[in-house]
């Protein structure tokens, strides 16, 4: 596989657009291995290899187990997760996976149990944005394998 365009010189503009949605996750207060957990679940759905690959690494640098990652896929069956995970993990399914039922309203009042209002929103975007750069990587045949944690440079 070979990537089609570098689209961070093609098109600057894009990944500065990007990278202010990536960014505004620091400013949600969620610990990171639960974002980690949101763009592994979501880049499992989307099919994205080289999200994947990325969020994987950036998992284990944040202290995620082995074991929660590899499980990831079968959450529900897994006795591995919070209840607060397990509703996060729900809303990630829900929201990625849009167009089938949207957003069920026992999803977002679990969510609710958990979490606040603020926090659902939040959480709403940070599953949008994952979804998009799936979307863009995806799109550009991004090539996984490289990537390196920043703990790991």
């Amino acid at each position: 596989m070979k990537a089609r365009v570098n689209y961070a010189k093609t098109n600057p503009g894009i990944l500065k657009a990007m990278k202010q949605m990536e960014d505004y996750k620091d400013t949600t207060g969620f610990d990171q291995t639960l974002i980690e957990l949101i763009k592994i679940r979501t880049s499992q759905i989307n099919g994205c290899a080289f999200c994947l690959d990325m969020h994987t690494k950036d998992a284990r640098a944040a202290g995620e187990t082995e074991q929660r990652i590899y499980c990831l896929n079968a959450w529900r069956e897994s006795p591995f997760y919070s209840e607060a995970e397990r509703a996060v993990l729900a809303l990630t399914e829900a929201v990625t996976l849009i167009s089938e039922d949207g957003v069920p309203d026992a999803v977002y009042e679990e969510v609710l149990q958990h979490y606040s209002e603020t926090a659902y929103i939040d959480l709403v975007f940070l599953i949008i944005t994952i979804n998009s750069w799936n979307r863009l990587a995806i799109s550009n045949n991004n090539v996984p394998g490289a990537y390196k944690p920043k703990a790991a440079e």
